[in-house]
Order: structure tokens, then sequence, then C-alpha cells
């Protein structure tokens, strides 16, 4: 198994498309030039040791540099091994509502982002607990199934983000029935579902879905996220607000939270509520319910000594660029005598 743990480098490719357009515009001004100087049947007579592959040659090598460069920053691991270990502990699954709303800055930095604060703080301070991760807007989708590998979950978690559901909408209750399918009953461990959310749903059924997911031993503890005096959805440019969502009557859509939803789910399942302004006084309620639960020891499987790879691509690239430097447009000596490009065939027409 293998992790890519810095994926945002790969924007450094977006260079390969402009290092060709700005090689294409080159050769076309390098062979305008030539032929002012002269015609290209006598070229061959004036610069015989001129090579019209080492330029492609050259461009080849510094873009596979360039790959391996950016593979390198992205710093891919690896997993060596596979361990079966013997823990103690309970499952959690965390929801986190993903749709525009959580956008709001009501709350700092923003919604969604105070709601991977905490689940990353809870997760940092487990020990033999095994974690799922679902993320969801107009539906639930999900993103890492139980697992004991924390290091995985959070390079999951922080790649959430609002773009990652093309439907908009406030599912709760898609997100609650998806995670009813992620613990296994036959482990019989304490079930705990962590809804992190502003609590604005727009379906209807959520008291019998809640029902169901109690009649499983699931407890749902619910975090609002927001305030309930609300605040506009910012429309952001390269992390500066341009201006904010409007609905078809082109008015500032205002966004509340809605601390009833998300009390009337915990009640249901006997779990609990908090209002996520505080991340420390929230990560800290949230252990003190898990605590007072009941631990299952359980065998798990695991990817053990993640070790990045990193090295190889970055002793690529430089071999590469270190190549690169080595080779000349004029043909080398072996070369010239195989003739590849038929030079001298084109020099003789």
């Amino acid at each position: 198994m293998y992790i890519l743990e810095e994926t945002y480098y790969f924007w450094v490719l977006a260079l390969l498309p402009i290092l060709f357009l700005v090689f294409w515009v080159y050769a076309l001004w390098q062979k305008k030039r030539q032929a002012q100087f002269a015609e290209a049947k006598f070229f061959y007579y004036l610069a015989p040791d001129f090579s019209k592959g080492k330029p492609l040659l050259k461009l080849l090598i510094i873009s596979l540099g360039i790959i391996a460069l950016t593979v390198a920053l992205v710093n891919p691991k690896a997993g060596t091994k596979i361990e079966t270990v013997k823990r103690e502990g309970i499952d959690i699954v965390f929801a986190l509502d993903v749709s525009k709303s959580m956008l709001a800055e009501d709350i700092a930095p923003n919604r969604l982002e105070k709601a991977k604060q905490i689940t990353n703080q809870v997760i940092n301070k487990l020990a033999g607990d095994r974690v799922g991760l679902i993320g969801y807007a107009g539906s639930a989708f999900p993103q890492i199934p139980i697992t004991t590998d924390y290091g995985t979950t959070r390079t999951f978690l922080k790649t959430m983000n609002t773009n990652m559901v093309s439907s908009q909408g406030t599912a709760i209750n898609q997100a609650i029935d998806l995670a009813t399918t992620y613990f296994n009953d036959e482990d019989q461990t304490n079930k705990v579902l962590v809804i992190l959310s502003d609590g604005e749903d727009h379906e209807s059924n959520l008291e019998a879905i809640s029902e169901k997911a109690a009649e499983k031993g699931i407890k749902i503890y619910t975090i609002g996220l927001g305030s309930e005096k609300g605040a506009p959805i910012p429309i952001k440019k390269r992390g500066k607000t341009q201006s904010y969502k409007k609905d078809k009557n082109g008015e500032t859509v205002i966004t509340k939270m809605d601390p009833n939803t998300l009390r009337t789910i915990a009640s249901i399942t006997d779990g609990d509520y908090m209002h996520g302004v505080n991340t420390k006084e929230v990560v800290d309620q949230i252990f003190d319910n898990i605590n007072e639960l009941e631990k299952t020891e359980f065998e798990s499987k695991q990817y053990a000594d993640f070790k990045s790879q990193y090295q190889w691509f970055l002793g690529l690239a430089i071999l590469l660029l270190i190549l690169d430097m080595f080779v000349f447009d004029k043909k080398t000596n072996w070369i010239q005598r195989l003739n590849l490009f038929n030079d001298k065939d084109d020099a003789k027409k």
C-alpha cells in the first residue's frame, strides 16, 4: 500500500505544457533565422556538426527530470509489511458535512476547517480505537473504511473539501445510513458516529434513520458548527473573497446553524450534542463520553513501517539534470557515423 503525502505539488507538472510551448516557439524562431542566413540544403555544409535530434533529446530529459522532481516533492510513502496486532477500543466513524454552507466564516477559520481540526485532534488522542471517515453534502460517500491506520485517515481528512460532491444539500440521513454499514457486528464493539455539521438538513426522515442506528447500538454524537445568527457563504479566488453566494432573486444567502436537528439525532441514539466553538472543550467532551464506553479487544491487520520513497525520484531527477548538462546540440562522433537522422542524405539533395 502507498500514500501520496503532498498531492498539491502535482501542480508543478503544469510547467510541462509551458516548456513544450517555449521549445516550439524557439524552434520556429531558429528555423526562421536559419532561413535568413542560408537555404536549408546548404545549412549542412555551413554547420555539419549541428544535430536535429539533440534539442528534442534535451527536452525529453528535462521533462522527465521535472516529473521525477514533482513525484519527489509529493513524497510517496509505501507500507513495507503487514502486521497483525491486538487492540482494545471502540469503533468511531466521523461524518463531515462538506456542503457549501460549511464555508461560512461565523466560526474561525470556517465551519469545515473547524470540523477538520476537531476530527484531527480527536484522532491524535486515540490509542487502540478504530476509525472511519465519511463525507456528505447532497449525498454521502465513503472516504476511508474502518481502520487503525491513523496516519492514512489524517491524510484523507486533509483532502476533504466542498468540491467532493457535485450535488449540494445536507443529506444527514444518508450519512447515518452509510455509517451503519461501516460497523462489523461480529466484533461486538461499541459503535460511535460523530457528525460534524451546521445542521442544515434538506431531508425529512431523520428520526426514522436515527432510530434505525439506535437499534444497531450506534451512539451518535453531534457537533454543531456555526452560529444561529448565520453568515454568508464566501466565494473566493486565490484565497481572497470576491463575492458571496446569492439565491435566484439575487439576495445574499445567509446560512444558519440548526442545533435542534443535531440535538434530536443525538437524543434518539442516547448520544450527546456539542457546540463546536471551542476545539479543546469539544475534544475533551468527546473523550469523556468515549471513556465511559466499554472497550473491546480485537485483532487488526495494518500496514506498518510506512517509509518515504522520495529519495529515489529525487536521485533520478538530479541524474537527469546532470545528464542534460552533458548533452550538447553538436553531434557526437558515433551518432554522426550512424547518420540516424539522414542529415547527409538531405544535404546531398
